[in-house]
């Protein structure tokens, strides 16, 4: 039995509303199978087991970032910070869009150690490894001044942001977007004034 992309979008939205509200040891394939309208028993057929749904979300999510982003056309935009914000912007927006897409997200990359989180960290350790690459090959990184890395800069406004949005979520408020992205401009502009050449300030 061939699984239409249609039925497989209905049923990972289903699995990441799940996991994104629920540890990956109490997220229950049947409500997962219950929300997206089949049976556990053809949700298994379709996804081997519950790491390999976990593993295939993962993966969802971080295609439909990708097809965000370069929808915004974020490689035309060559200043380190600017590309930055923009990603930002980017994410935030679909987030907003999407339901229950930043509750999953963080719940990722906070999880608990396990067989099904080890993979998807690989996964993650692995886009962290080349998504440099990736996300900065037409930025003009000269403006750096020569002690300042690039990737340590990226990694601090990474944790930054991660770090507010979980408290946000801890303190159950909603996600006010221009908000968050006033708060991550005042970080980009301190970075910018530690680590670019003054000609760039």
């Amino acid at each position: 039995m061939r699984l239409s992309p249609e039925k497989r979008k209905k049923i990972l939205n289903a699995a990441v509303e799940v996991f994104a509200c629920n540890s990956y040891r109490n997220a229950s394939t049947e409500e997962i199978a219950s929300r997206a309208g089949i049976s556990k028993g053809l949700l298994f057929y379709y996804f081997k087991n519950k790491q390999a749904l976990y593993e295939a979300c993962y993966t969802y999510v971080e295609r439909m970032v990708m097809h965000e982003l370069n929808m915004s056309k974020f490689d035309t935009v060559t200043d380190f910070f600017e590309r930055m914000e923009l990603c930002t912007r980017v994410k935030m927006t679909l987030a907003v869009r999407v339901p229950y897409l930043l509750e999953y997200a963080l719940r990722v990359y906070s999880s608990e150690e396990g067989p099904a989180q080890r993979a998807v960290r690989k996964h993650l350790d692995k886009e962290l490894a080349v998504g440099f690459g990736t996300y900065f090959s037409h930025v003009d990184l000269f403006k750096f001044k020569p002690e300042a890395d690039p990737q340590k800069v990226l990694q601090m406004l990474s944790w930054m942001t991660q770090g507010y949005l979980n408290e946000k979520l801890r303190q159950g408020g909603r996600l006010d977007m221009e908000e968050m992205l006033k708060e991550y401009r005042s970080w980009a502009q301190w970075f910018r004034a530690l680590s670019y050449r003054k000609e760039y300030l």
